[in-house]
């Protein structure tokens, strides 16, 4: 498959996404893409097909659709001033002080600017910086053993990294649908009644946590409540230590 063409299959992906989820917003978050492409790619598509698509693919980017100078120097500011605020919350917070920029502009600026990248890197090597509830969540899948006549037994486990409240709960499958079900069920429930939003959860690289945003239980549930996705470097299971060491404590303490 050629660049243009995986180019036009994404494209075709965040239209489809946007029908299957009913929601063009979160559509665009999760793909990637502002509100305005996806209507234009949405006419195109209809009025040409996907040749339409491919017309549109070969422009180059529009220099007058970059933000004002002074509004791309507040998202630098804040981004090093609160390194775990997401782009959603971000996007807010600046709204509040008269500076408009969507998220996904936000998410732009700070790709530009390696922000993103560096905030990530230094997260996914264990290097976790926490300075509130909600600040960032830690989880991880803990296998606990087989019991006779039931199969394999799995734990989901959510920390806050600040406050270290903890929950988890007992599977018999290690899946998307169950590592999101904790969040559902437990953790997002929990922190609303404390009226905490979460704002970043830490992971590694399991395929329970990590796959297709179109069709992954887990990434759709996290778009969909806003919550930003860490993950941590590949092969260095030990980054998600916090996870590590209460599971040492329930394996002696529980099981």
């Amino acid at each position: 498959m050629t660049t243009e063409e995986k180019i036009i299959k994404n494209k075709l992906g965040l239209l489809r996404l946007a029908e299957e989820l009913g929601n063009v917003s979160q559509a665009c978050r999760i793909m990637g893409y502002s509100r305005d492409s996806f209507y234009r790619f949405r006419e195109l598509y209809a009025e040409h097909g996907s040749e339409g698509l491919r017309e549109i693919s070969r422009q180059k980017p529009n220099p007058k659709n970059r933000v004002a100078p002074e509004v791309e120097e507040a998202v630098v500011k804040f981004a090093t001033d609160y390194p775990a605020h997401g782009q959603k919350r971000v996007c807010n917070e600046l709204k509040k002080r008269g500076i408009f920029v969507s998220p996904g502009g936000v998410r732009s600026i700070w790709l530009r600017h390696n922000l993103e990248k560096a905030k990530e890197q230094r997260e996914a090597v264990g290097e976790i910086e926490t300075a509130h509830p909600g600040y960032l969540g830690a989880q991880d899948t803990y296998y606990v053993g087989t019991i006779k006549g039931i199969g394999r037994i799995y734990q989901q486990t959510f920390i806050d990294t600040y406050s270290k409240v903890a929950f988890a709960k007992l599977y018999t499958s290690k899946t998307a649908l169950t590592a999101a079900d904790l969040l559902n069920d437990r953790v997002i429930p929990w922190f609303e009644q404390q009226e905490v939003p979460v704002l970043r959860i830490l992971t590694d690289r399991g395929t329970e946590y990590c796959g297709s945003l179109q069709h992954h239980e887990y990434q759709l549930y996290l778009a969909i409540e806003g919550i930003d996705h860490t993950k941590t470097k590949a092969r260095s299971p030990q980054t998600n230590g916090i996870c590590e060491r209460l599971h040492r404590t329930v394996q002696d303490e529980f099981y």
